[in-house]
């Protein structure tokens, strides 16, 4: 094992460890006590590899190498540091942690950018705590307005505020990033899905991201006793939503193509054995690599949802989240590719089913991703888990690309 490797390996390690559920995969929810242990991780090890620190006021952090060329746009690379509940080591922290080896090889090897770069740790790309996803990114590009942010707030009633100051974070710092500061945008991922291990490719070089949008969807009926309410009597908020929830499969199915639909999360008020249930929330998240098709199960999603709204029954639908499908930047995937062949490190083409902060950065910056592969095919499990070498290789390719646009001084 080299030493990049190495330090991949002993990284994500010990990043594992601020989590919430010990032994039973990685819990680390933005802005709670874990996020703090692991963003002083961060910053420690940023300011290890004599990168300038900073965090917005949000709570996403910056390790800056100042360029030769004053006040120009930087490169950004990094990923997320927050995880699903119960989730896995590398979903996020692999891309922060191949930023900051990055600047390792700039050390080692003496070179001075002329264009700064820039690792990036950003909150909240999963959505666990405060919903919608990709928060982070879409809060520093301005997509998600401040006053919206403000008003986030997670399931224990808590605003993202309370939240930023119970752990220190001062969200009076300076907000959304100027697009004029941003000249290109990388991120390692891992794929969170089968084909390159089937493949036996290390490197997935991403085209395109797929579309995602999410629906919180809230039935109102209601409250009765379970033994003495008869049934046609009844308005069963839990019954409806079981009835819309059980045909949004076939609408993806339907709609073909790879479009999928999931309903992941399902709440229920009362929630009493013997209550007839008043109240359901429950999610819709559907995503397509193609416009028309996300657009498509939207609208039959709503002829579904309006043949329920009926006597009784009161049903509102609220959007989380849009984003359209995104295609990475021709001219860097061209330069990934090329690194990747220069360095005779296999690679091939890839799409990806998951949604990212990439795609939020390619709205205002030029965007490209790696993937490696993932055993199993599995992600946001304990299982997940994702090969040091392979990483080390994905580093490289992301090294001799950063070297171009960066235009290192010592570079030929």
């Amino acid at each position: 094992m080299n030493n990049l490797q190495a330090r991949i390996e002993e990284q994500i390690d010990n990043i594992s460890k601020f989590t919430a559920t010990p032994d039973q995969g990685t819990t680390r929810l933005t802005y709670s006590k874990e996020d703090k242990q692991a963003r002083e991780y961060i910053k420690n090890k940023m300011m290890e590899y004599g990168l300038q620190v900073r965090e917005d006021g949000f709570g996403n952090i910056f390790g800056k190498l100042e360029g030769t060329i004053k006040d120009a746009p930087s490169i950004l690379i990094g990923s997320h540091f927050d995880s699903v509940p119960n989730g896995g080591s590398f979903d996020g922290p692999a891309g922060v942690v191949a930023g900051l080896e990055v600047v390792a090889l700039f050390n080692e090897n003496n070179l001075k950018p002329k264009y700064p770069l820039e690792v990036i740790a950003l909150i909240e790309e999963e959505g666990s705590r405060f919903g919608g996803g990709l928060m982070g990114s879409r809060a520093m590009t301005g997509l998600l307005s401040e006053e919206d942010f403000k008003n986030l707030i997670d399931h224990n009633g808590v605003s993202t505020l309370e939240a930023m100051k119970e752990i220190g974070l001062d969200s009076s710092l300076s907000k959304k990033r100027d697009p004029e500061t941003i000249k290109a945008y990388l991120e390692l991922h891992i794929e969170q899905g089968p084909i390159l291990e089937a493949k036996k490719i290390p490197i997935g070089v991403v085209e395109t991201i797929v579309g995602l949008t999410q629906f919180e969807i809230t039935v109102d009926g209601r409250a009765g006793h379970a033994g003495t309410t008869p049934m046609d009597h009844r308005s069963d908020a839990l019954v409806t939503a079981a009835q819309i929830i059980a045909k949004i499969p076939s609408l993806a199915k339907e709609e073909g193509e790879g479009t999928v639909a999931t309903t992941g999360k399902l709440n229920v008020f009362p929630n009493g054995s013997n209550v007839i249930p008043s109240k359901t929330v429950f999610t819709v998240d559907i995503r397509s690599g193609k416009e028309k098709h996300i657009q498509n199960v939207i609208r039959k999603l709503n002829q579904l949802v309006n043949f329920h709204n009926k006597e009784g029954i009161k049903i509102t639908v609220s959007q989380q989240l849009y984003m359209e499908p995104k295609a990475m930047n021709r001219d860097i995937i061209s330069l990934l590719k090329k690194s990747s062949s220069t360095l005779d490190i296999p690679y091939c083409s890839i799409n990806s089913g998951a949604g990212h902060d990439a795609m939020v950065l390619a709205e205002v910056t030029d965007v490209g991703m790696l993937f490696v592969p993932s055993k199993g095919g599995v992600s946001h499990t304990p299982e997940e888990w994702s090969d040091s070498l392979d990483i080390a290789k994905a580093v490289e390719i992301l090294f001799e690309t950063v070297k171009k646009l960066t235009e290192v001084e010592e570079y030929d």
